[in-house]
């Protein structure tokens, strides 16, 4: 007889396969369908996590209510090293985002970013320039200097310079105060001949498409947007390790039922 432990896994796995299913979709839907690179930059990562759902899911419902014990057994070494994996990353999350913060201007309603702030190893995965034209492709189709531009469109210089703008918007849409620029619109400004050490400044151009997107200012700035994020998800990391270390102990038990019920069995065929 089937007990509750392995009743409880494979609801859950039920769950998950159902999941996994309009997760895999939407991989294979952003491969074929994705009009942009930065859509296109999605496709894999989702696809894999779709696949790997469905295969687990499949081998803990298969293995939990049809008594496969070696199918239990697989899943449950992955979800093991899934919690190890997972134990891991919240740990490296914490430890790369600990360094690194704006720094706060007199008079500015807004914060100054500068990439050497922030840990090697986040500052590595911006510098790449493979790497970073994909992430500029996706903060291009976000349309956040856009809609800077239109929501501060009829501001004057005094009047910008007190705006809360979030750390995209200062380091990616504006050139760096430090340039001088002379001021237009938020995301139009003549250049001056001021001799300055930045290379922001001679990175900076009024297309709508270049603005200050190869700047380091905007990559600092998508790295303290990154930083916020990625603490987030480590809180969010611990409760699913809590959650999957339930899961596990379930596992364990239902596995145990398993090689009772086969050694019961076995024992009742050589009676």
């Amino acid at each position: 007889m089937f007990r509750l432990s392995n009743n409880l896994v494979g609801i859950l796995n039920f769950i998950t396969f159902l999941l996994s299913i309009p997760i895999l979709w939407a991989g294979i839907w952003l491969r074929n369908k994705g009009a942009s690179e930065c859509e296109k930059f999605l496709d894999t990562p989702v696809i894999v996590l779709g696949v790997f759902l469905l295969v687990v899911s499949l081998a803990g419902l298969i293995g939990a209510c049809c008594g496969v014990s070696w199918l239990l057994w697989i899943y449950l070494v992955v979800m093991f090293l899934l919690i190890v994996v997972l134990f891991c990353f919240t740990i490296f999350a914490f430890v790369v985002t600990n360094k690194g913060a704006g720094k706060v201007l007199s008079d500015k309603g807004y914060k100054e970013y500068r990439l050497g702030d922030y840990s090697n190893w986040l500052q590595k995965r911006v510098t790449s320039g493979k790497n970073w034209n994909k992430i500029k492709s996706c903060l291009i189709d976000a349309k956040i200097c856009s809609d800077f531009q239109q929501r501060y469109l009829n501001d004057t210089l005094t009047v910008l310079y007190t705006r809360h703008l979030s750390a995209l918007q200062a380091g990616c849409c504006k050139p760096p105060d430090s340039c001088g620029f002379t001021y237009q619109n938020p995301t139009t400004w003549d250049k001056t001949t001021n001799v300055t050490s930045d290379p922001d400044c001679n990175a900076w151009d009024n297309q709508s498409n270049v603005l200050c997107f190869n700047c380091n200012s905007c990559k600092a700035g998508l790295l303290d947007n990154l930083k916020s994020d990625w603490k987030k998800v480590a809180v969010i990391n611990i409760i699913f390790l809590v959650f999957l270390i339930i899961v596990y102990s379930i596992g364990c038990c239902a596995f145990r039922n398993n090689r009772s019920e086969n050694a019961y069995f076995a024992g009742w065929k050589h009676t």
